[in-house]
């Protein structure tokens, strides 16, 4: 390998401050949650205000609102996202450990439960208040990639979720495990920082992707932000699967990329099984949308 970059010395934490006998040390990985979801609520607040954006001129919301609803969203982000975890990627080792499924701050959250969680929220909401579904979601699909891009980014910190080993000159070479799990490539293994491609893709590109086509009208279709959403999601996280090491429980010396279905040279992994019915949805979504819109 000519050519790979150390891995940035970064620690997990903040800071780190003792009082009286406590250490208090903040991570990187909270902090991209609380930032998410705070940042969400403030471009929903933002969104609830511009009538112009909305079917008729007529916001779907009111302000307090969204105060409440963000209560709903958290819970759903958590809670989904554990459960969605426990049950698509350790089910087995969950029902030997139910109470270990509790412990939230030994890691572990699936963006796909997540999701699930965050729309059963939101459409239980809106059924309690009146509110049109469609509107809720597309404002949801606006407030996420933010909360993506800023966790994908802590991820990196963690030196965790990394990718598969590469030669590309942008690899990076992570410390522990990543490093022992492909020590028989060479002297040492870099691998490609997944992590921040999922932060662009995921991210970054998502983001503006939505809110040029919110600001131009598209709110006033209901469903094609929310559709873009599915699509844009399920297509770069499926892309950059090839990308991204497996799950460690589905490796083994006969299937080394982890395929959850297929054979060892050609199949799925996890994240596209869960990701490809996105990118179908997503089509279904847009296609109602634009339909009902014309009709």
């Amino acid at each position: 390998m000519l050519f790979a970059l150390p891995f940035p010395d970064i620690s997990p934490d903040i800071f780190r401050l003792s009082l009286g006998g406590f250490e208090i040390a903040p991570k990187w990985y909270a902090a991209a949650y609380i930032l998410g979801i705070l940042g969400g609520w403030l471009m929903a607040r933002w969104l609830v205000t511009r009538s112009a954006l909305w079917p008729a001129g007529v916001t779907p919301m009111t302000r307090t609102q969204v105060e409440d609803v963000m209560t709903w969203v958290t819970l759903g982000i958590v809670l989904g996202g554990r459960l969605g975890y426990v049950v698509f990627y350790q089910p087995a080792y969950y029902l030997q450990n139910p109470l270990e499924a509790l412990m939230l701050w030994q890691g572990g959250m699936s963006f796909h439960g997540g999701m699930i969680g965050t729309g059963l929220a939101v459409l239980i909401f809106a059924w309690r208040h009146g509110i049109a579904p469609l509107a809720i979601v597309d404002i949801a699909a606006l407030c996420t990639p933010l909360g993506l891009g800023l966790g994908r980014v802590a991820n990196f910190i963690n030196a965790e979720l990394w990718g598969r080993p590469s030669d590309a000159p942008w690899a990076v070479i992570f410390p522990g495990n990543a490093a022992q799990a492909c020590a028989n490539v060479g002297e040492f293994c870099a691998r490609h920082p997944s992590q921040l491609y999922e932060a662009i893709l995921e991210g970054a590109v998502l983001l503006v992707l939505l809110w040029v086509v919110a600001l131009r009208g598209g709110l006033r279709v209901p469903g094609l932000v929310f559709g873009l959403f599915l699509l844009g999601y399920g297509a770069a996280r499926t892309f950059v699967e090839y990308f991204r090491q497996a799950d460690a429980q589905y490796i083994t010396p006969e299937n080394p990329l982890g395929h959850v279905i297929g054979g060892a040279d050609f199949g799925l992994t996890m994240g596209q099984l869960l990701s490809l019915p996105m990118v179908a949805a997503g089509l279904i979504v847009i296609f109602l949308a634009l339909r009902l819109r014309k009709a």
